[in-house]
């Protein structure tokens, strides 16, 4: 039979291979764009942003640096995101525990109640808090919005959800053999959580620990209805910024934002393998 019969049939996969490819490499490009333009954009020598920049320089950085609030901004995110994990990684951590291991009336309506916060805008989610604390304050007769505990509380409300999401994702990965083994050879129900599904759940509340960190560090809609005079977050200082000035100072600190998430996400990465959890 003649070898050209066969030559559409070698031929097909390899263009569909390059074909992948490509769709791959293009999707990258999207993706990378914005965060490549705001990196370059950061080292533009002129105040209006145009292109071709007519030189470089790190004067926005220095700027940046000499503007307190950006500072000040920056301690009081990394202070809410870092309270605001510690708090919300255990609490989802045990929820999700719950919600695949346990067997109780309910089980669904809790669980999608636990996600809901993810699917709700966070302006609504911002606004609705803030109606919260109004009516929370007349009851209580005590200060809860405009303070650290309520930013705390509410960015609280951010990290549960994806900390839920990703440990239930890593519990029904898991392999229950040594969980039943150890049973059987005596082991308390205790010293099987301590000595052998926690080691197993690390994955997943790292990866929580991580992501909730992170959202809670780049969030805007809640920390813009919620902040209080001289205890703005980082984010909000960007915002309080551009109302009065266009310049690659904003794209500086953006770099850095970007900096410190990527560092996070590749240190996490080493320890832990994001792609086998998320």
């Amino acid at each position: 039979m003649p070898a050209s019969l066969f030559a559409p049939l070698t031929e097909r996969p390899s263009l569909n291979r390059v074909l992948l490819r490509t769709l791959v490499v293009i999707a990258y490009l999207i993706i990378f764009a914005p965060v490549t333009m705001i990196v370059v954009t950061s080292f533009f020598a002129q105040e209006i942003v145009s292109f071709p920049p007519t030189a470089l320089t790190w004067r926005w950085y220095v700027n940046a640096w000499d503007k307190p609030e950006f500072f000040r901004g920056l301690l009081t995110s990394l202070q809410i995101a870092l309270i605001a994990a510690a708090i919300g990684v255990p609490i989802g951590t045990a929820a999700a525990l719950a919600i695949v291991r346990g067997e109780f009336p309910g089980k669904q309506a809790i669980s999608a109640l636990l996600l809901a916060p993810l699917a709700v805008p966070g302006v609504v989610a911002g606004s609705g808090l803030y109606m919260f604390y109004v009516l929370a304050e007349n009851t209580l007769d005590r200060d809860i919005k405009a303070t650290t505990e309520g930013l705390v509380a509410a960015h609280v409300l951010v990290t549960i959800p994806w900390t839920v999401r990703l440990v239930v994702a890593s519990l029904q990965g898991l392999d229950r053999a040594a969980e039943e083994a150890a049973a059987n050879l005596g082991a308390s129900p205790f010293t099987v959580f301590r000595r052998i599904t926690l080691p197993m759940m690390r994955p997943g509340i790292v990866a929580a620990a991580m992501f909730s960190f992170i959202q809670s560090f780049e969030n805007l809609d809640l920390s813009l209805l919620l902040v209080g005079p001289g205890r703005i977050t980082l984010p909000v200082a960007m915002l309080n910024y551009l109302e009065f000035r266009i310049d690659p100072t904003l794209a500086a600190v953006a770099t850095v934002q970007i900096l410190i998430v990527g560092v996070l996400m590749v240190v996490t990465d080493r320890f832990v393998k994001l792609s086998r959890v998320v």
